[in-house]
Parts: C-alpha cells; sequence; structure tokens
C-alpha cells in the first residue's frame, strides 16, 4: 500500500474503528467475534482503498463488508443450538442502575435471537435502515425483511417482557 494511502487508512481505522465495533457488536452478539468481522471489513476495505475516492463513502462500504460478511458466515456456520444465559432478572428495578439493568436484559434477549434476526433488528433500529436498504444489503425481498423483523420483534418480546414498559419498545 501507498505510503499516503496507508496514512489515510490508518487514519480512519483510528477515527472510527470504535463505531464499526459497536454495531458489529450488535450484529454478533459476541466480542470476539465483533472484533473479527471489524478485522475482516477493514482488510477487505484496505484492499480496495486505493478506489475508494470519496471520504464520505468509505464508512459506507466498509459497513456493507461488514453486513456481507456477517451473511456470509451465517452460510458456512452449520446451524448451532441457541445458548440460554440462565439468568433473567424478574423485573427493572427503579433507581439509578435501572439504565444498566435494561441493557443487561436486552443484552440477554437479544443472545436468544438467532444472527439472522438480530442482524434485522440491528440495520433497521440501530443503523436506521429503511426495509429496502436492509433487503438490498441482505440480498431477500423486502417481503423477507419485513417478516424477519415482525418475528424478531415477538421473539424479543417473548425473551424479555421487561421490556414491554420501555416506552419505545411498546
Amino acid at each position: 500500500m501507498d505510503p499516503g494511502f496507508e496514512a489515510d487508512f490508518r487514519e480512519f481505522v483510528v477515527d472510527r474503528s470504535g463505531a464499526l465495533f459497536r454495531t458489529a457488536y450488535l450484529l454478533t452478539g459476541d466480542r470476539h467475534a465483533a472484533e473479527d468481522l471489524v478485522q475482516s471489513a477493514l482488510a477487505k476495505t484496505a484492499a480496495k482503498w486505493r478506489g475508494l475516492r470519496d471520504p464520505a463513502a468509505v464508512e459506507g462500504y466498509v459497513r456493507r463488508a461488514m453486513y456481507h460478511e456477517q451473511v456470509s458466515w451465517w452460510r458456512r456456520r452449520s446451524r448451532i443450538a441457541e445458548v440460554s444465559t440462565g439468568w433473567l432478572p424478574d423485573r427493572i428495578d427503579d433507581g439509578h442502575a435501572e439504565v444498566a439493568d435494561l441493557r443487561l436484559v436486552m443484552r440477554g434477549a437479544l443472545a436468544r435471537l438467532t444472527p439472522r434476526q438480530r442482524t434485522v433488528l440491528v440495520l433497521r433500529y440501530f443503523e436506521d435502515l429503511s426495509e429496502t436498504e436492509i433487503a438490498r444489503l441482505l440480498g431477500v425481498r423486502v417481503g423477507s425483511v419485513r417478516s424477519q423483523i415482525y418475528r424478531s420483534l415477538e421473539r424479543l418480546k417473548k425473551a424479555a417482557p421487561e421490556l414491554s414498559t420501555v416506552r419505545e419498545f411498546r
């Protein structure tokens, strides 16, 4: 890689790796898998860096690489049984720890979803992508995305009924 391009790439990685990791973590539900996903997407981006002329499009390219890599991981993996965390609080307590409790509940509920279910929810509600954009990214029909989002939300509600008290989740 040309030294000038390498410096630009390093700067991009330093500036955006935190945000990319957060998205990858939400996609995978696992810290180590998220690190692998970001690393894989950045490696693909580094190989194409010279051809990426628009700096504003670079992050979109990396995120798209992450989504595609996650989908290909699903396809390569044999079906893995769900893993129950074994712990779920009866309710969220009021007080200063409410936000932390809610995060733990949400994390546990997301861990019970399949990778595809977790991905459509992350893309729709965290990345704020439209159903059409999600369908294009994942290579499926819009109707499939809609039904997957519906089923994912229903499963999330069953996995963590405590979330029904959160206004945004109802």
